[in-house]
């Protein structure tokens, strides 16, 4: 009986309302439960394997630690070594749970009558791994704060050991930086115009050292920030793990059913209340509960719709907000999902008609029904206690602004508890 209620509900729902709160029962509710809970763990994993993240050295709560700890670093003598906490990228994470790429210092090299600064960083805390399968790039940002002339010489060496090493000529990129900001620098590695010295491989790079030299002497402030190695993505499953991640995508299924399905209960119940009509909490929520076969198939249709989704990468750029870089990465970003995104809300929308629609034919049967009202009455006095007659239902258009309404008001709710 209740399988045909649920089909009732779909093609029949003024019809099959009337039936459904008189004898009301969760079964069916709690099975849209989990069949809901499938579809957005189908969701889930379909946005998951498409959601490339990003991988860096150094990573994780200690993700900019080679630029925010002065001690790692050695330089030529009578240079200075100190962290900066003025100057330097000020970023914020964008996306919930990453860390701050980029912390809160750059790291000053600092020396007086000068045509050379030379800076290593000797202990990378394990090798970096370059070859096909890892990091495909190093980045760092350099800002020269004097002198005011570009250095007429800059290189960057990467090494495996002190005789076999990696070297790449910057003269030419720095010949188009600007002093006094920071500039962004972003080589290959495992390719490009590297020169090799013995027999260096890109699977072990264990230490890096920059030479910057200018052509007479000056006094010259050098701050470094945001060195990473990057380019390395893995999906959200692989970093996570399937069976942690199909676990928490369920425990977070039931969140959108279950307070929706309160919130909506509670605001219709209150309004019927309000405007003076007879409602029992146990058939409203059973109502209510299958009227939300409309959230199953919303969910249904957009994991659907998630298998063409296109393999998404969130960059460095992404997963921090620096001005003037995360917008040009995040609106490529949206320019990738615009399709599937317009796609959602429109089935969003329609949904939430038909919830409505549902809403009105479940109000109408609750203030309706003479057992309701009989129910009601049991708790007044004796005179009042019976009901004779007909049981006058709200009318449609009251019907309608009780249901517009609540949902209206459970949608602001659930926006604002975020879920």
């Amino acid at each position: 009986m209740a399988n045909q209620d649920i089909i009732r509900v779909l093609y029949s729902p003024h019809k099959a309302f009337k039936d459904i709160v008189q004898k009301p029962t969760y079964l069916l509710p709690i099975f849209l439960l989990i069949i809901f809970v499938l579809a957005q763990v189908g969701s889930a994993y379909m946005v998951g394997t498409r959601s490339y993240i990003e991988q860096t050295l150094p990573t994780g709560v200690d993700g900019d630690v080679w630029t925010d700890n002065a001690t790692l670093w050695q330089a030529n003598p009578e240079v200075t070594i100190t962290n900066n906490y003025v100057n330097y990228i000020n970023a914020t994470p964008s996306i919930g749970g990453f860390p701050d790429y980029y912390g809160n210092s750059s790291i000053e090299f600092q020396e007086n009558n000068t045509t050379l600064i030379q800076m290593a960083l000797f202990d990378l805390g394990g090798q970096a791994n370059c070859d096909t399968n890892g990091f495909r790039n190093i980045t760092f940002r350099v800002n020269i704060v004097s002198p005011d002339v570009k250095p007429e010489s800059v290189n960057l060496t990467l090494y495996v050991s002190d005789f076999d090493f990696f070297s790449y000529d910057l003269t030419n990129t720095f010949s188009n930086s600007v002093v006094n900001v920071w500039n962004n620098i972003t080589l290959p590695a495992g390719s490009g115009d590297w020169t090799s010295t013995g027999n260096p491989n890109w699977e072990n790079i264990t230490s890096l050292k920059l030479d910057f030299g200018w052509s007479s002497s000056s006094d010259v402030n050098l701050l470094v920030d945001g060195m990473f190695f990057k380019g390395k993505f893995e999906t959200q499953i692989d970093l996570i793990g399937t069976p942690a991640y199909l676990g928490s995508s369920t425990l977070n299924g039931f969140a959108p059913f279950l307070f929706e399905w309160l919130i909506l209960t509670g605001i219709m119940y209150l309004l019927i209340k309000g405007l003076k009509g007879n409602v029992v909490w146990k058939p409203l929520m059973v109502a209510v509960g299958y009227a939300l076969v409309t959230l199953v198939i919303q969910a249904l249709i957009i994991t659907v719709i998630y298998t063409t989704l296109p393999n998404l990468y969130y960059s460095l750029n992404i997963l921090n907000y620096v001005p003037g870089e995360f917008q040009a990465a995040y609106d490529i970003l949206l320019n990738q999902i615009a399709t599937v995104n317009m796609a959602s809300y429109i089935v969003q929308a329609a949904m939430w008609v038909w919830t409505v629609a549902l809403g009105t034919f479940i109000t109408r049967a609750i203030t309706g029904s003479k057992q309701i009202a009989e129910q009601v009455s049991r708790g007044k006095p004796v005179p009042e206690a019976t009901v004779s007659g007909e049981v006058t239902a709200f009318s449609w258009m009251k019907c309608l602004l009780v249901s517009g309404a609540s949902l209206f008001l459970t949608i602001i709710i659930l926006g604002f508890l975020g879920v």
